[in-house]
């Protein structure tokens, strides 16, 4: 077998020296190892030619199966690799080499690959607040490639939100937050469209403004806005991602009318009485807890996208920062909503 791996080796030395093809190389290994194995069985036992390449039949055979290995390992290495060169990919997903780069992570994911991201470029996201949620949000879909994302808050950046609202700069104080946050994205990935809104959602307008878009995504600390919010997506049947923080505690969850399940008020029919949730000027709120419920709610939003996993609709999701727990709630729709209802 000494005789076989010296064979090998200058093989794929001379290849190399002669820059010839590694298919090439792997052709004529092939070739010898079925011509010594054939040996191996045609010849009798005491033959010069079989003894010098010695070795039994079954460790021949155990060679034979750790080659293919190999070589099924670089085949399969290869063709994914080839999913993120432009030009293997058909011609309606081809995206420009500076988009491939910049998302390739997600085009080698399985789930996603270049039609998942495509979906992503194509979809228009609306995001209500650009405060502690919406800043790990409009964040991570602009950094995902989403192709247009929409902001709409009449806030401007103070001093106290920049312990948690990570999308904004102590330079951009005073600055409304649609605007900081636009200049946020466009910094990080300039691939991407940004719509500012700079005003409140309010009744007269949610209806025409959710209808340019695909996904509505809702993270204020403003209660009536949400309920406003969830009746607006309900009647233009977009699926709305909710996300909802307080001091140490996070909840998400996501409402889509055209897969069926709960709406935001079938899972909350009335508003907190007041004084029973602070707001977070109020009870204060951890720093990165934000972050951590705003990026589960990207995390819903690029699945919601892509068509990819099991989302969070008629289950709601809450993190207890203070003692490392996340539990999941199950929901159904009640049929005596006032939103959703027969």
């Amino acid at each position: 077998m000494i005789l076989f791996l010296v064979l090998v080796a200058g093989i794929w030395a001379l290849g190399h020296f002669m820059k010839a093809p590694v298919s090439a190389r792997w052709l004529m290994i092939c070739l010898i190892y079925i011509a010594v194995v054939a040996l191996q069985i045609v010849l009798p036992e005491g033959n010069l030619l079989k003894e010098a390449f010695g070795g039994e039949i079954g460790e021949w055979i155990v060679l034979g199966i750790l080659g293919g290995a190999v070589w099924g390992y670089r085949f399969g290495l290869g063709k994914l690799r080839d999913r993120v060169r432009p030009e293997n990919l058909p011609i309606e997903e081809k995206i420009t080499s500076d988009a491939t780069e910049r998302y390739a992570r997600h085009i080698v994911l399985r789930e996603i690959g270049g039609p998942g991201q495509k979906r992503l470029r194509e979809a228009k996201v609306l995001v209500i607040g650009a405060g502690g949620l919406g800043s790990p949000v409009l964040q991570y879909l602009g950094a995902a490639g989403v192709g247009t994302i929409g902001v709409i808050d009449d806030d401007v950046v103070d001093v106290t939100n920049l312990q948690r609202q990570i999308i904004h700069t102590d330079t951009r104080a005073g600055m409304p937050k649609v605007f900081s946050a636009k200049s946020a994205i466009g910094e990080q990935n300039p691939l991407v469209e940004v719509r500012p809104y700079n005003r409140r959602l309010t009744e007269d307008i949610a209806a025409d403004l959710f209808a340019d878009y695909d996904l509505i995504i809702e993270g204020t600390d403003h209660v009536p806005t949400k309920y406003l919010a969830n009746e607006a997506a309900w009647a233009s049947g977009r699926p709305l991602i909710f996300g909802a923080i307080s001091q140490w505690e996070g909840q998400v969850s996501l409402f889509d009318p055209a897969k069926g399940g709960p709406c935001y008020r079938c899972m909350f029919p009335e508003p907190t009485r007041d004084g029973v949730a602070l707001s977070c000027a109020e009870g204060g709120v951890l720093g990165p807890l934000p972050g951590v419920i705003g990026t589960m709610m990207a995390v819903e939003a690029v699945k919601q996208i892509t068509g990819v996993g099991e989302t969070l609709r008629g289950r709601l999701m809450i993190y207890d920062a203070l003692h490392g727990e996340t539990r999941t709630i199950s929901a159904k729709a009640n049929p005596a909503c006032p939103v959703c209802g027969a």
